[in-house]
């Protein structure tokens, strides 16, 4: 037996919410993997177009070394830190706009 749809009070279940909450997520989630992909395939990009810069030497590595083994891992958690932050920071926007009975545009 189907349920009987929301009442019109219920903003909670609404579809323009729903709808609205999943856009937010997913800009986030694709900012998120954008940006991964950005350093994940821009470090061959520089190896191959800029070979001396990725060359330089710096604390006794290559450039290219030092962000490989060094640096691309701190920067994963920090896309990670500020994807937790903002989805957790969006979860309670949608919380309080449920609470309060109100949609937002």
């Amino acid at each position: 037996m189907p349920l009987p749809p929301p009442s019109h009070d219920d903003v909670v279940h609404s579809e323009s919410f729903l709808r609205l909450l999943m856009r937010r997520q997913l800009s986030l989630s694709l900012t998120c993997a954008v940006t991964f992909l950005g350093a994940l395939l821009g470090l061959p990009l520089l190896n191959y177009f800029a070979p001396e810069l990725m060359a330089t030497r710096v604390g006794g590595f290559t450039l290219s070394w030092l962000v490989i083994g060094i640096l691309f891992f701190p920067f994963v958690w920090i896309i990670s830190f500020y994807f937790i932050k903002r989805s957790i920071a969006l979860e309670e926007e949608e919380v309080a706009q449920a609470q309060s009975g109100k949609e937002t545009r």
